[in-house]
């Protein structure tokens, strides 16, 4: 499979793109979510452009953790950012606006690259492709583990 590789300067452009656009949509969250492990770095940069707590939750263990306690945690914001590297297929970020559903009028999501023919549509992006055009492997700088 062809792979793209995006440089640590692109991403770090992408969520600044993203970071101006929760501004200009007038909104901001109380906490952001991140989803391990592609979500943390953009996670935690958001965290800090927009002075947010910040938590990491594991939603592929999502089936052998207590549900209750991310609802939990849920219940006391009132505006909640989930955060993921790529919105590809859309099914992980679609599984989670399911298990959460009683949360979506507080849930807003973003990735740093957003597949335009996903499942599942995110309020915020830095980059959008289309991968029915162009099926290559997004590769983030901190995936890069091929010796150079």
């Amino acid at each position: 499979m062809k792979k793209k590789y995006l440089s640590q300067e692109s991403v770090e452009n992408y969520i600044h793109l993203i970071y101006l656009n929760i501004i200009e949509a007038n909104w901001s969250p109380d906490i952001i979510i991140s989803i391990n492990r592609g979500g943390c770095i953009p996670g935690v940069y958001l965290s800090h452009y927009i002075s947010v707590k910040h938590k990491v939750f594991d939603f592929k263990d999502i089936y052998n953790t207590n549900i209750h306690l991310y609802k939990i945690i849920l219940d006391n914001y009132k505006n909640i950012l989930i955060v993921d590297d790529i919105n590809d297929t859309g099914e992980t970020l679609s599984s989670i606006s399911k298990y959460f559903k009683d949360y979506s009028q507080k849930i807003k999501y973003a990735v740093i690259v957003d597949n335009r023919t996903s499942i599942f549509n995110v309020d915020f992006y830095g980059n959008q492709i289309d991968k029915g055009a162009d099926s290559s492997w997004i590769v983030f700088p901190w995936e890069n583990n091929e010796k150079k």
